[in-house]
């Protein structure tokens, strides 16, 4: 059954090209204020459709993006036309974010969300050497790499599908761990895990090879520890217009050049 949005808000990114969109779709639509609205279009590339869903977590608000930017995975298709018809037929897809866990070399503890993946990188000229636990058990007790990430299937088609991690269908119960660069063991190429596991990685020798972690946007220097695992109670809401669902996106994604 089709819904009804009897009010939208238009939120734009800084581009000069986003906010022409929201001027010409706000004389068209109207604008009401976005805690009010019934639906919030987000006007501008992937960066700023997450900076969006983090401003709006838990609030149940249902977010449509149309591209603005330069890169739209995340987006549909820009139209002025017929915006109420596309909304009220647009696919709800809903996701469970990561949450992040740190401590850092001053043992300060810090959270962040993610909903494309979380992202640990060396500091220096010196790769990072990393034990990796899955559940409380060791599984690699040595990583040595530039970095390594744990993404959702929301964000597998971003920065883990450059790092030659695998494309994850929406629905799969799963998170990709997938290193980047990795020199030892060398032959490693990452691992698929249930989405319910809980990921530890603790950084060896920080002193000598320092690591920083960041969550979306939001990165934090120095971590010795780092926890990782899906939400419980968080989640964000994005619409999709039916005959471009994610679905088809991560399944056109698999076949592109």
């Amino acid at each position: 059954m089709a819904r009804t949005f009897k009010t939208i808000a238009f939120a734009a990114s800084a581009t000069d090209e986003a906010q022409a969109a929201a001027k010409e779709l706000i004389a068209l639509y109207g604008q009401e204020d976005p805690a009010e609205a019934d639906v919030i279009v987000a006007l501008g590339g992937d960066g700023f459709m997450l900076q969006t869903l983090h401003k709006t977590m838990n609030s149940g608000k249902l977010i449509y993006g149309m591209n603005r930017g330069s890169i739209g995975f995340l987006m549909n298709r820009y139209s002025t036309e017929n915006l109420p018809k596309r909304l009220a037929e647009a696919v709800e897809n809903t996701f469970r974010p990561l949450e992040m866990q740190t401590v850092d070399a001053d043992g300060n503890s810090f959270k962040a969300l993610a909903i494309n993946e979380v992202y640990l990188f060396r500091q220096s000229y010196q790769a990072a050497k990393l034990r990796v636990v899955v559940d409380d058990r060791v599984r690699l007790e040595e990583l040595v790499c530039d970095g390594v990430l744990l993404s959702t299937p929301a964000g597998s088609t971003a920065y883990n599908l450059s790092a030659h991690g695998p494309i994850l269908p929406l629905e799969a119960p799963l998170l990709a761990l997938t290193p980047v660069s990795p020199f030892r063991p060398r032959r490693w190429r990452g691992a698929l895990l249930p989405n319910k596991v809980t990921v530890d990685i603790d950084i060896l020798e920080p002193d000598k090879r320092p690591v920083n972690a960041v969550a979306d946007h939001v990165e934090v220097k120095s971590v010795v520890k780092v926890r990782i695992a899906e939400s419980e109670n968080k989640t964000a809401h994005i619409l999709s217009d039916p005959d471009y669902s994610w679905s088809d996106r991560i399944l056109a994604e698999q076949f592109s050049n």
